[in-house]
């Protein structure tokens, strides 16, 4: 079994950014040889997250609206007042979608449905640079 690593560069326009990288993560599991697996896409940070969506306009208008009904950006939050940096509600939409997603492949290709897309959401207040692990793990 062959485990190989690879990095995707993302520059985020800050927060709410949907970034797709679908194309991306299925040319790392193309380029790696490998034909039949699994691939974890992590991201190293806590305020970053990955998910699947259909990414479409009305999709990216719904997700940050349906972030900001469960975890609002103007409410206190301890990490605030600890830090004083007014990300507390970036570190808990994080906590909530989740660092990583691993989805298998056959045959070099990601078993995802027909509008399913990987990817990245930019949580924090700012822009940021963000290096995404990209893991294939098969045969």
């Amino acid at each position: 079994m062959a485990v190989i690593t690879k990095y995707l560069n993302l520059n985020t326009s800050g927060e709410e950014d949907i970034i797709d990288i679908t194309n991306d993560v299925s040319k790392c599991v193309s380029d790696s040889g490998i034909k039949n697996g699994i691939v974890t896409v992590f991201v190293p940070g806590s305020t970053g997250a990955l998910t699947t969506i259909e990414y479409e306009s009305g999709l990216l208008q719904d997700f940050p609206h349906m972030l900001n009904r469960i975890a609002p950006k103007d409410i206190p939050y301890e990490h605030d007042k600890k830090w004083g940096d007014k990300n507390g509600h970036s570190h808990v939409r994080a906590s909530l979608i989740g660092p990583s997603l691993t989805i298998p492949f056959i045959n070099g290709q990601l078993l995802l449905g027909t509008w399913q897309q990987i990817v990245f959401i930019e949580l924090d207040i700012r822009p940021r640079f963000r290096k995404i692990v990209v893991q294939i793990i098969g045969e």
